[in-house]
């Protein structure tokens, strides 16, 4: 999936947020947003997932080249666009079972019982979550680790064409990140022209999943980008500097 972002000025709270944003993610790229709090790399990811509260003041979100910006959350589901959320809720009276599916015939991706129980079980597996989770009520009791598991299980029976990963690293041990970030790789090489934009404050991730583009973002836009060097520049030398080419600190 091809997604463009045009002079996006963003409100929420009678405050803006996003001011003048730019960013083009054609199909197959990983982008990763790195920047303090408070810049707004998560109202980001809602604006583009389709949340009513924040409001389009001016500019456009393209998916392939159509204007989406009037479409609902569900009708942006339905063009492959998936949220790993950085704090999953919880819901009770729903399994996690029950909620997959309805989310798959609610796409158009309707399944048998059989297939779907089949492919269930089976990702569950890949994702070292005990199946006994599935007939839970949807993240009731689950730890912070398990609860990320879960998004990324749903993102597998979803099959997803842009992935918008919230600060997936937060609440994750080593071992957990490493299952999921394995899974992620794997579904990225099964699902070439999946796009994927990672949000994140630190390069823990990239490790794993590893960005074509990384970007700086600060006051509500893109400030720099630059390929994965440029991730361990801010790692080094903080949000507070920019960098020319060869990585030199430009502003001492």
């Amino acid at each position: 999936m091809n997604l463009e972002i045009k002079n996006l000025f963003v409100n929420t709270d009678d405050k803006d947020i996003l001011k003048d944003f730019n960013l083009k993610i054609n199909s197959g790229e990983i982008h990763a947003i790195m920047g303090p709090n408070g810049v707004g790399k998560s109202t980001l990811s809602k604006v583009i997932v389709g949340y009513p509260d924040y409001i389009i003041k001016k500019g456009k979100i393209l998916v392939d080249k159509e204007n989406i910006n009037k479409l609902s959350i569900d009708e942006r589901s339905r063009l492959g666009i998936f949220l790993v959320y950085q704090n999953p809720i919880s819901i009770d009276g729903v399994t996690t079972s029950e909620l997959i599916k309805a989310s798959l015939d609610n796409s158009g991706k309707r399944k048998g019982l059989y297939e779907y129980v089949l492919e269930l079980e089976k990702n569950v597996e890949k994702i070292s979550l005990s199946k006994d989770m599935l007939h839970r009520g949807f993240n009731i009791g689950f730890s912070g680790g398990e609860r990320k598991k879960n998004e990324i299980l749903q993102l597998l029976m979803l099959k997803p064409k842009f992935i918008i990963l919230d600060e997936l690293d937060s609440g994750l041990d080593v071992d957990s990140l490493k299952i999921v970030c394995d899974n992620i790789n794997n579904y990225l090489k099964e699902n070439k022209d999946t796009s994927v934009l990672i949000i994140t404050h630190y390069t823990r991730i990239l490790d794993y999943i590893k960005p074509n583009y990384v970007h700086m973002m600060k006051d509500g836009k893109i400030i720099q980008s630059g390929d994965f060097k440029l991730a361990k520049l801010i790692e080094k030398n903080g949000y507070n500097k920019s960098f020319d080419i060869e990585g030199n600190i430009n502003n001492e």
